[in-house]
């Protein structure tokens, strides 16, 4: 319930903080006073949109705070979803900067607007006279039936399971879509493809071919280098093999006079071996380069083939040309495979099909349960309310398209005279016989939910005399399961609040401003008389102010 609201800097408060009690709360006040503004500063803390314009004054911080207390009210698992702080008199503050940004805080832990507002739909429900309009509203129609018939858990089901459908749904349309713009490439992409995999080149193929060709083209100078170079190791006498042999033949000789000498034979018999097998080398590249035109045309086809694929997909080395050919591959076969997996999707969307019709099988068969309690029960709270002719008729069609909360389709329609056909809300109810039948409606949901509060604003426009003490009757057996607070304008009404509280307005160093205090028993026989009689309150005014006070609701 709402322990307290307190307001800094809110269009005409400077600062006003105030308390409230369980039960069923008034708040009266002259039009103009400022219940709009004080209805206006709890919805900032609900979750509503911030407004730079509300600040009184410009250059300093707008807060709202307000105490809730929540223990009775089963929350722990919202909190810990999204990581706050479970206090039993949880407070949500809300403060607009002379910037223009707002900021939200859930027990000093800042939040984001959506999660003020899911948590808000928890705590308060905050009626407003043009909420009225919601009864019109297949919605909030399907909101009530729902609660009786005991949904909640279903319809959670229903709708994850609903998302997840969309989800699938939107799949198998990408990958159809997709198909058919691969389809009509498939011819070109499966000859781009045959082309690679005949090529069939390898992993650093390229780097072989280039620097072969290079070889074959110069293979005449390659050769006299290779005689060359033979014809030094060779030369008699003075040739680079009998040189080196005898340097090492000396330096072996010397290994006997100390370990450098002993290092360097070691070192100059592995050179020793180094230059024969190099020379060797030199010996079989001599003998295995021959020109050979058809060796270097061979290899000269292969290298173009592959520059001409490269150029063709637009790719500088082999291993982006391989790359295109694994791409190619699986766009082939996707399209080749296309059956199957269009097959396993539409085989996944119908296994969460099945459950959503199960799920909306369980929400028709309660839904229709519910629908004659409904109406039973509508049809007492509107007899008490002076609408004794009053009935409904709600008719629950199951249709074949899934809805936002099952396959469902309503009808609901009302005669408010006997004989009279079944309209709909709209077509025949006057904007009293909708602010009843609405406050009929919220009386029966509080019994079906853990709502801990609920505000009404001026539920009672529209209505008079006995109506009115029927309204308060209803909304008194209402505060005995929730936090009641009325806003009004009907003496009858406000007489029968356990707590009456006035909105006032004050002029103090040039400025208006708007407050709010709780009445006492004297000051509840005044502002009653007040609202009977007008500002010269009669004696007959304060009589008749007194009676309603004493007067016991039947």
């Amino acid at each position: 319930m709402l322990a307290s609201l307190s307001i800094k800097n809110y269009a005409l408060i400077d600062y006003l903080e105030v308390s409230f009690q369980d039960g069923f709360s008034i708040i009266t006040g002259e039009t103009g006073a400022g219940k709009s503004i004080l209805l206006g500063a709890l919805g900032l803390i609900l979750g509503k949109r911030a407004d730079l314009s509300s600040l009184k004054i410009k250059d300093e911080k707008c807060v709202i705070e307000g105490e809730f207390l929540i223990d009775k009210f089963d929350l722990k698992s919202f909190f810990e979803t999204n990581d706050l702080d479970f206090e039993k008199r949880t407070i949500i503050r809300r403060e607009i900067l002379p910037s223009g940004k707002s900021r939200a805080f859930i027990n000093d832990t800042p939040t984001t607007l959506s999660v003020l507002t899911s948590l808000s739909d928890k705590l308060i429900d905050l009626h407003s006279q043009h909420q009225t309009l919601q009864l019109a509203d297949n919605a909030f129609q399907f909101l009530v039936i729902d609660a009786l018939a005991g949904n909640t858990k279903t319809l959670i089901s229903f709708k994850k399971g609903l998302k997840i459908y969309k989800k699938l749904r939107k799949e198998l349309v990408e990958i159809e879509k997709r198909q058919v713009e691969a389809q009509s490439q498939h011819d070109y992409n499966s000859f781009l493809l045959d082309e690679l995999i005949e090529a069939d080149f390898k992993e650093n193929e390229q780097e072989f071919l280039e620097e072969t060709l290079e070889k074959l083209n110069h293979v005449e100078e390659i050769k006299l280098l290779l005689t060359d170079a033979q014809n030094l190791v060779d030369l008699e006498d003075s040739g680079l093999s009998d040189a080196l042999l005898n340097y090492v033949n000396i330096i072996q000789k010397l290994s006997k006079y100390g370990k450098t000498f002993e290092d360097l034979s070691y070192r100059i018999s592995s050179l020793k071996i180094d230059f024969d097998d190099i020379t060797k080398e030199l010996e079989n590249s001599n003998d295995g380069v021959d020109y050979s035109p058809q060796e270097i045309e061979k290899y000269n086809d292969r290298l173009q083939l592959l520059y001409n694929l490269q150029k063709k997909h637009q790719v500088a080395t082999i291993n982006e040309l391989l790359e295109k050919k694994q791409i190619l591959e699986i766009k082939v076969s996707a399209v080749e495979n296309a059956e199957e997996i269009v097959k396993a999707k539409k085989i996944e969307i119908l296994e969460v099909e099945k459950k959503l019709d199960k799920c909306s099988d369980i929400l028709h068969h309660s839904r229709k349960k519910a629908i004659p309690e409904l109406i039973k029960q509508l049809g007492i709270l509107l007899k008490n309310l002076e609408m004794p002719n009053t009935s409904f008729k709600i008719d629950l069609i199951k249709g074949t398209a899934f809805f936002s909360n099952g396959k469902d389709e309503l009808d609901f329609l009302i005669s408010t005279n006997k004989g009279s056909n079944y309209e709909t809300l709209k077509k025949i109810a006057s904007g009293g016989e909708m602010s009843r039948i609405m406050l009929a409606v919220k009386s029966i949901l509080c019994n079906y939910s853990n709502l801990p509060t609920i505000i009404f604003d001026e539920i009672d426009t529209g209505v008079s005399g006995e109506v009115s003490n029927r309204i308060a009757k209803v909304m008194l057996t209402m505060s005995k399961h929730m936090q009641v607070i009325a806003i009004t304008h009907l003496p009858q009404i406000a007489a029968k609040g356990e707590y009456h509280y006035k909105v006032y307005k004050t002029d103090k160093n040039k400025q208006t401003l708007t407050n709010i205090k709780i009445l006492s028993q004297e000051q509840r026989i005044q502002e009653l008389a007040e609202m009977l009689s007008g500002k010269d309150i009669a004696e007959t005014a304060i009589v008749h102010a007194k009676q309603l006070l004493d007067q016991e609701i039947d």
